[in-house]
């Protein structure tokens, strides 16, 4: 049995439910739970911490501990929010598990939390002081702290200038490291979950629709849900480009398709069409054309295709190569 292992977990509140939901999850895996706003990562993170009431079975090295208190379930819990307690100064913030359960070497735990996260000078202040960022790392601190040994991240990076995010991203791995976790990390963001995990589940109103690597799920999506979900352009039925095979639709990326000026440029595939419209962007231009009514976007350099002309209804070819079909 996995090291965290969850079975047929289910619940239902005000008309949202997670239906069956099963995961496994090996020791020190960074989890990555990808999904929309709204789909039930939250509500999954929360059952896993025995927050929120499901059926279903959860095991932690193989001990089930569907019913025990979230205390008793060795799981550190960061919230979007952080959740900080407001009458309290980060120190006691940090220090606040210690209060129901005994914290093996708690001060030299404690001070090795403060140090690596940088937190000395703010030890003494007040919750309302703190900037979001500083908000992050005391709540992560707090998490830390408990000596857990899964740590759940609830969108631990929404709340973060952009201009941090990278920063943020490669001391979440270094912690991770650090403290010989096994993390489950929520977010909606696609290129958070392909630095990050080792393991990614896309999960779609309440269901796991997919599960894998990251450059498999990340890339090869099951289904033309998914892959909208993922930003996938250009998706048509394979029939466009004569495939039989069993897969009824294909994706191609905008910055692969060619346009065909020459005989001797040759693709793999090839479509007559007509250019509707030609956005001209600092550097490129994005080309929307019809082929048979099927619409194509593509983005082109400005370097290779100077004649962009939108209201001339111009033919135009545009091709691309086999190795760059994704087939969903």
């Amino acid at each position: 049995m996995s090291y965290l292992s969850i079975k047929n977990l289910s619940n239902r509140v005000a008309g949202f439910s997670l239906e069956d939901i099963c995961l496994d999850i090996e020791k020190g895996e960074y989890f990555v739970l990808l999904g929309q706003s709204g789909s039930g990562k939250t509500r999954l993170l929360e059952a896993i911490a025995g927050l929120d009431p499901s059926s279903g079975h959860i095991y932690y090295k193989e001990d089930e501990i569907s019913k025990k208190d979230p205390e008793h379930r060795d799981i550190g819990f960061v919230y979007q929010d952080f959740a900080l307690f407001p009458n309290l100064n980060v120190e006691e913030n940090i220090t606040f598990s210690g209060r129901y359960r005994e914290i093996e070497d708690a001060q030299d735990h404690f001070e090795d939390i403060v140090d690596f996260l940088e937190l000395k000078d703010l030890l003494k202040r007040s919750i309302s002081a703190l900037s979001g960022g500083e908000k992050q790392r005391i709540a992560i601190a707090r998490a830390l702290y408990s000596k857990p040994k899964i740590l759940l991240l609830d969108e631990p990076l929404s709340a973060i200038d952009p201009t941090f995010r990278n920063a943020i991203m490669k001391k979440l791995k270094e912690i991770h490291r650090r403290y010989d976790l096994t993390t489950i990390h929520v977010t909606h963001n696609f290129r958070e979950a392909s630095y990050l995990a080792d393991k990614i589940a896309i999960i779609m109103e309440g269901k796991i629709v997919q599960i894998g690597a990251p450059n498999d799920v990340l890339n090869h999506p099951q289904s033309i849900e998914i892959a909208k979900f993922l930003g996938f352009k250009n998706i048509f039925p394979t029939s466009l480009i004569g495939d039989n095979s069993h897969f009824k639709y294909f994706s191609v990326d905008p910055n692969v398709i060619r346009i065909v000026k020459e005989v001797n440029d040759y693709c793999d595939f090839a479509f007559e069409g007509f250019v509707e419209e030609c956005m001209g962007i600092t550097d490129h231009f994005k080309l929307f054309v019809n082929v048979d009514e099927n619409h194509f976007f593509i983005k082109i350099p400005k370097r290779e295709y100077e004649n962009c002309l939108s209201d001339s209804k111009q033919s135009i070819t545009i091709g691309f190569d086999e190795k760059d079909v994704s087939y969903i």
